[in-house]
């Protein structure tokens, strides 16, 4: 379930945060970054992905975008930056785009296409195959990262006790969300930001980089895993609050 923003913060004429996380994780991935922006006022909604096919999955989150009064900052992190890339095409509520660890993928493009143009993707030997009845009742398969690989892979920075419970509660993304391209494309019309986590064994940070520069992004880069969101989710809660000062008012 989607969490309701807090009317408090429009009426103070902050933006509503509507962020959306990525595979092999669910909301709570985004925990420290909503305290943080909680405290500053603004109206958080952590949209649960449901991680089924780039399409599906965007067509979702706009249903969701379309219910939200006032302006709105989208962040996404790793898959979930195709799905935001989608959705926030012709929303008109939709002022920035920040991606965190995320793919910003072109017409045509999917996760796949772009992790294999740069060399640092662990992804790709730590994940298991799992079968999986799709919603139109056919067969498709699943992807998890292999527990005793996901804290390396994915949460090399954060503590290992909540790594490990991370890999334990992993949500897996259909083989088809990695293979999927977007047809439209929110970073050519709408402002983007973002943040490059530099040691990221998922998404390659010189892919990141090139995303960024080709989508004319405002960027930093963070010393993260690609876990940055929970490792560090203050510096990417400044980071989406900068976007929002930026774009917003």
């Amino acid at each position: 379930m989607n969490a309701t923003p807090d009317a408090s913060g429009q009426k103070a004429g902050l933006p509503t945060v509507v962020l959306v996380h990525g595979a092999f994780a669910d909301s709570s991935s985004w925990k420290g970054v909503i305290a943080h922006l909680k405290r500053r006022g603004y109206p958080v909604m952590a949209i649960a992905n449901p991680l089924r096919g780039v399409q599906e999955d965007a067509a979702y989150v706009r249903s969701v975008l379309d219910t939200v009064d006032g302006p709105v900052v989208m962040a996404a992190h790793s898959y979930g930056g195709s799905v935001m890339t989608e959705a926030a095409d012709g929303a008109a509520n939709v002022k920035a785009l920040v991606y965190v660890a995320s793919i910003s993928p072109d017409v045509g493009e999917s996760v796949l296409d772009l992790t294999m143009k740069y060399p640092g993707s662990q992804l790709g030997t730590s994940i298991k195959m799992v079968p999986c009845r799709l919603p139109d009742g056919s067969t498709g398969m699943e992807q998890y990262i292999e527990q005793d690989k996901f804290p390396a892979v994915f949460a090399a920075d954060v503590a290992p006790d909540v790594a490990e419970v991370m890999a334990v509660t992993q949500r897996p993304p259909t083989e088809s969300a990695q293979t999927g391209s977007v047809t439209k494309v929110a970073w050519k019309t709408i402002p983007s930001w973002t943040l490059v986590s530099t040691r990221d064994l998922g998404i390659p940070p010189d892919l990141q980089r090139f995303m960024a520069q080709r989508a004319g992004s405002t960027t930093i880069e963070i010393d993260a895993s690609h876990a940055v969101a929970v490792s560090q989710p203050g510096p990417v809660a400044d980071f989406i609050d900068s976007a929002a000062r930026a774009t917003t008012g």
